[in-house]
């Protein structure tokens, strides 16, 4: 039903680029965040336990990063692909029907 509903809204294709952009952003603040903490922190055991977290949150982001590259969501390297790709989601965000 759910599938239906999106592609009816005009949004089939568009919601996994849209999820998985709201991921990456997450992640790369998550990413950011961790590391400041790492240097603000005294402790040693804490330190530890937060150099494992920013080792895993950069992972995730490099996921994340690899699953959009695939499905062609994300062109980090191409900046004109890049720009298109946005320009097209932004058209088609704008033709959807207003309620």
């Amino acid at each position: 039903m759910t599938n239906f509903l999106q592609n009816l809204a005009g949004m089939g294709a568009l919601t996994d680029q849209v999820i998985a952009t709201d991921f990456l952003i997450s992640a790369k603040s998550g990413v950011i965040n961790t590391a400041l903490a790492v240097t603000e922190t005294a402790t040693p055991e804490l330190k530890a336990a937060l150099r494992k977290q920013l080792g895993d949150a950069i992972e995730t982001h490099e996921k994340i990063t690899n699953y959009m590259i695939s499905k062609g969501y994300y062109h980090p390297h191409d900046l004109k692909e890049q720009l298109q790709v946005d320009l097209n989601t932004t058209q088609t965000v704008l033709n959807l029907p207003q309620h």
